[in-house]
């Protein structure tokens, strides 16, 4: 999720903004009036509500949030300053091949110097040990105390232009901001300032805001509708009144053979 950003926040201290808010959130159960978080409002909450109001935290602490980007600015422009005065020395094409001539024969004399003061010194002991000693024996010496005498004189030389070349390069080295310096103290000032009258003033109230009213939900709907009106009461037309049908009875037949005796065949 992207933060917000705050009219008056740069983009480059987003993630410092947010180094504040997580260490807010990590430390939070180490103060007692967020002691709450995790139970009301989980971390990840929290952040996304605390983002959301950037504006808000941020200009709590916009005094020294202005004194921080006004130092780091002027931090930026000396920086440049000197950098851009450091590159524009000019440099002559023979100065630097003669620079070049001068350190290749200043690291090298000593050494040459020495070897041959060595060779000479040792080819001359030997032969002053023989009996008799040749007569070059005491030049051979002489020679290697020459070359001896070369080869210290380029050491010092050598170090001498080492020394020197070190000072000169010192004077327009561009030396890294101390962690105690101006801008580190801004920096430091801004960030106690927004978390102290900004985060932490924020997260409290978040924890103290009563929860949201939840609603009753409605109550299902029935799938079969119910009428609003009752079946018609239906009776038989026997029950209640007398039946207007007529009454039919079976006539009574009997028998021929048991009626009057007028009436039996002869």
């Amino acid at each position: 999720m992207h933060m917000n950003v705050a009219p008056h926040l740069l983009t480059e201290d987003r993630a410092e903004f947010e180094r504040v808010l997580d260490d807010a959130l990590r430390t939070a159960h180490d103060r007692p009036d967020l002691a709450e978080v995790g139970t009301r409002l989980t971390t990840v909450q929290l952040r996304a509500m605390a983002l959301n109001a950037t504006a808000l935290i941020t200009t709590a602490a916009a005094v020294e949030y202005d004194h921080f980007v006004k130092v780091r600015e002027q931090v930026r422009s000396a920086s440049s300053a000197m950098a851009s005065g450091a590159g524009e020395v000019p440099v002559e094409a023979g100065a630097a091949a003669g620079a070049g001539v001068v350190a290749v024969v200043t690291v090298l004399a000593p050494v040459l110097a020495g070897t041959a003061a060595v060779i000479f010194l040792l080819v001359g002991a030997v032969l002053k040990m023989l009996d008799p000693a040749p007569s070059f024996a005491d030049t051979l010496l002489t020679a290697g105390l020459f070359f001896g005498a070369v080869g210290a004189a380029g050491l010092l030389c050598a170090a001498a232009g080492l020394l020197v070349t070190a000072l000169r390069n010192s004077a327009t080295e561009v030396h890294a901001p101390h962690p105690d310096d101006e801008l580190s103290r801004a920096r430091a000032a801004w960030c106690q300032a927004l978390l102290e009258r900004g985060v932490l003033p924020f997260l409290r109230d978040a924890l103290a805001a009563p929860p949201p009213r939840e609603h009753p939900a409605p109550p299902p709907a029935r799938r079969i509708p119910k009428v609003g009106y009752s079946g018609p009461d239906f009776s038989s037309p026997s029950e209640g009144e007398p039946s207007s049908r007529p009454s039919y009875t079976s006539p009574d037949f009997t028998s021929p053979d048991f009626g009057p005796s007028e009436h039996r065949a002869e």
